[in-house]
């Protein structure tokens, strides 16, 4: 199989998209929206008797004009929808006022303010933590289940690698996204909010069937050699286990992929980053499923052999 016989190549690319996507965070980091660092969140409706809506840039141009940093504005429900949500850092009474002056544009387009909430530094950085421990306890949760799964699996390769391989292709799966949206936050100035850790949930999930899937057919293969007493090397089972699941693999996340391109250009404003981090992240983890989670498992033999012929 390709992907086994290259698989120095795939590891190399792997880790040069995760050193870039490391730098990145480290030198720039995540550009954190309100919902992490707090700030004030503005929820308004345009009125019916404004013939015409501003759009979203005239709406940035306004609020940015009045001095107010952070800013960013979203769209809420369908096409037709007047609703657009404003988050920017934290706002007082009178810069409130001049916030809706400008989005009225002096009345001209009269709105409604329908929520205008403060979130304080201490909730947003609550919220950070909860979102961090809940990525990291679903990854350990990942590892203790394929672990307890493949637990009758003890050779060629112990039970708790496959755990280990598959929480490597995992945080291969959730550092690209996170570099990539390292680097729009630095030269496009996205920020990330409670959507984005949504999506990396998402992405562990999606990453880790795929991943399990390979596991599983290895697991079939193995049995099957122990019980027709066959003697295939360990390399070629993996082999012709990734060949024969390749296609589902690659099937499944184009499917998901074209509603995920469709929403990223004609769906919400509100869910557009969400898309494309979950673009990113179902390419990536398509890519570790075949070329780089059950290539470890080969690697892992090779040494073990290797270290038992010394």
């Amino acid at each position: 199989m390709f992907a086994i016989t290259h698989r120095k190549y795939f590891y190399a690319l792997s880790a040069t998209l995760v050193a870039v996507s490391l730098v990145a965070l480290f030198v720039w980091g995540i550009k954190l929206g309100v919902d992490f660092k707090g700030g004030t969140i503005m929820e308004v409706t345009y009125n019916p008797s404004s013939a015409v809506v501003p759009s979203q840039t005239e709406m940035l141009t306004a609020v940015t004009d009045t001095g107010v940093t952070g800013v960013s504005i979203r769209k809420t429900g369908g096409v037709d929808s007047r609703t657009y949500i404003l988050r920017t850092d934290t706002l007082d009474e009178s810069k409130k006022n001049e916030v809706v002056g400008a989005l009225s544009f002096e009345g001209k387009n009269p709105l409604e303010v329908n929520r205008f909430s403060a979130i304080g530094p201490i909730l947003g950085k609550e919220a950070a933590r909860k979102s961090l421990i809940s990525i990291v306890l679903v990854v350990v949760a990942i590892l203790a289940f394929i672990t307890f799964a493949f637990r009758k699996v003890s050779a060629p390769v112990a039970s708790w690698k496959y755990g280990l391989f598959a929480v490597v292709a995992l945080s291969h799966d959730i550092i690209i996204p996170a570099g990539f949206f390292a680097v729009l936050g630095k030269f496009a100035g996205v920020e990330v909010d409670t959507l984005f850790v949504t999506a990396i949930l998402v992405i562990l999930g999606f990453s880790v069937h795929d991943t399990i899937v390979v596991f599983d057919r290895v697991r079939e293969h193995l049995k099957n050699n122990e019980l027709y007493r066959e003697k295939k090397p360990f390399d070629v089972i993996v082999g012709e286990s990734i060949r024969e699941t390749v296609a589902r693999s690659i099937n499944t996340s184009l499917t998901t992929l074209f509603s995920l391109v469709a929403l990223y250009f004609i769906g919400p404003e509100a869910t557009k980053y969400f898309s494309l981090a979950m673009i990113v992240g179902i390419i990536a983890g398509t890519y570790s499923s075949i070329f780089l989670a059950s290539s470890l498992l080969v690697t892992a033999n090779f040494w073990r052999e290797k270290k038992t012929r010394q």
